[in-house]
């Protein structure tokens, strides 16, 4: 969550993009309440205060007007070594 939240965009297993989506979704609500619990609570669950300051300075006024759905998921060819499906979960 915290490397989806620095880059905008990264590459893992889709199973790793599903799960990771939900709790993007609830750090990215709490970017958006902006209160100084909602800081807290964000800095609780990421690890990296520089990931903090993005997500109240530019993720969560970016979607201050969005109800839901702040990542998508693009499924890509399977990983070479051992054939997982891959996906790319990205910021919109």
């Amino acid at each position: 969550v915290t490397s989806l939240i620095i880059k905008g965009r990264i590459e893992t297993t889709e199973a790793k993009a599903k799960s990771v989506q939900m709790f993007v979704d609830r750090i990215v609500t709490l970017g958006k309440r902006g209160d100084l619990h909602a800081r807290r609570q964000a800095a609780a669950y990421l690890v990296d205060v520089e990931a903090v300051k993005k997500l109240f300075d530019t993720v969560g006024p970016k979607y201050a007007d969005r109800q839901g759905g702040y990542t998508r998921i693009i499924k890509v060819a399977s990983r070479r070594g051992d054939g997982a499906p891959m996906a790319i979960i990205e910021l919109l």
